[in-house]
């Protein structure tokens, strides 16, 4: 749990009483199996239930899953699909593997998960590709501006067998990292509470010289420079404060990070800008992977399968119902609690966005990394190959109804 919140009516002290027993990963797989709130008992009971069914027999690999910021109460909030990976892990290989889930940023947060991989320190992380792109600079191939259309594209170029060509084979090579599965949404600028009595943007003009954070990404602040939004480098865990201390009018990030980082209170404005990836992936490192026996590596996989195809209906469904980023807005949601407007843009201003910014319109901005990317990929032309594969759907396909693919089967 985060510092100070609670799950259900279950206090941060009494979950840790709970987890003194039965471990903190059994005590999180338990607490994420409850939809709604929870009592203790009930809790200690889960997590009696799951501990014994963890630990009927001895494991032949115990990996250490470093998860950021996330938590089993967050993970209802952006599907991430991190305690579900290892739930269905665990269970697939009948114990055999074992996960040890440790979130919260006890071990690593989202700019340091990928080298903590790298060194061995944890064998698998989750993290946004943008955040971790500073440690796996190929993860950039993501973040050209306008290259997926809507969140359909981006999991049907994940569910590719093409993306194995394209995104994993290279991450993999060069950065030793075995891309797992991702949640799918594009980033927009979050305004902060000096937006709260001005009019819901409809213009891109009326975002023009506001100052906002930036993640790791390299390529995404070229698409804001050219945008005029004035990135600014804020570590994810310093956002809130810089949101609320009007240090930063906005920042780029995506609707269901602004919920589960409790974020909602200091941001008025959720505008969809939609101009670039923010993709909440899971990998492993290449090398625990490539130590596992073959049975156990197809269950990596399957799991990994599974956890995509979750996370893809999942994500989408609380978006609407838990988050609040649906125009009209449900009741009882995140944003409307908070006061969160989402700002829908027409089509024209996000095209006239795409004519400012994008490799399309303006190669020029974008030549010095895509001749790096497309250099570490083989000599492949990375933007061009996956912005056709993500055109290869109907713009306006609902993300729910991708067809769930084997990536790695072709």
């Amino acid at each position: 749990m985060s510092v100070g919140s609670k799950l259900g009516n279950i206090s941060r002290r009494d979950l840790f009483r709970v987890a003194g027993t039965y471990g903190m990963t059994s005590t999180l797989l338990a607490a994420g199996t409850f939809g709604g709130a929870m009592s203790l008992a009930n809790l200690a009971a889960a997590a009696e239930s799951t501990y014994e069914k963890r630990f009927s027999k001895p494991a032949k690999h115990t990996l250490k899953f470093g998860a950021a910021g996330f938590n089993a109460r967050n993970l209802l909030i952006e599907r991430a699909g991190a305690l579900e990976f290892a739930r269905d892990l665990e269970a697939r290989t009948d114990g055999e593997i074992r996960i040890e889930f440790i979130g919260d940023n006890q071990i690593c947060g989202q700019l340091s998960c990928v080298e903590k991989t790298q060194q061995g320190i944890i064998d698998i992380y989750a993290a946004s590709t943008q955040n971790s792109a500073g440690g796996a600079p190929y993860l950039n191939v993501l973040d050209y501006a306008f290259m997926f259309p809507g969140r359909a594209s981006q999991y049907y170029f994940l569910y590719s067998p093409e993306s194995q060509r394209i995104l994993r084979d290279p991450l993999e090579k060069r950065h030793g990292l075995k891309f797992l599965f991702s949640h799918c949404e594009l980033r927009g600028i979050q305004l902060g509470l000096g937006w709260s009595d001005r009019p819901t943007v409809t213009k891109l003009e009326q975002l023009f010289g506001t100052k906002n954070r930036v993640t790791g990404t390299q390529l995404g602040r070229i698409a804001m420079k050219a945008l005029n939004l004035n990135p600014v480098p804020v570590a994810w865990e310093e956002t809130l404060d810089g949101l609320k201390q009007g240090l930063i009018d906005g920042a780029e990030t995506w609707a269901s990070a602004v919920a589960y980082a409790n974020m909602s209170p200091v941001v008025s404005q959720s505008v969809d800008l939609k101009f670039f990836c923010g993709t909440e992936h899971t990998s492993m490192s290449a090398s625990v992977f490539d130590s596992l026996g073959g049975d156990l590596q197809d269950a990596v996989m399957e799991s990994a399968y599974w956890a995509q195809a979750h996370v893809q209906a999942a994500n989408e469904a609380a978006l609407v119902k838990t988050v609040g980023f649906s125009d009209p807005q449900l009741p009882g949601t995140i944003f409307v609690e908070n006061d969160v407007r989402p700002a829908f843009l027409p089509e024209s201003e996000i095209k006239l966005a795409e004519e400012m910014c994008s490799p399309e319109f303006q190669p020029q901005l974008w030549q010095e990394w895509r001749d790096r990317l497309n250099g570490w990929a083989g000599g492949i032309d990375t933007y061009q190959e996956i912005y056709d594969i993500a055109r290869r759907i109907p713009k306006d396909m609902k993300p729910e109804n991708v067809e769930p693919r084997r990536w790695w089967k072709g």
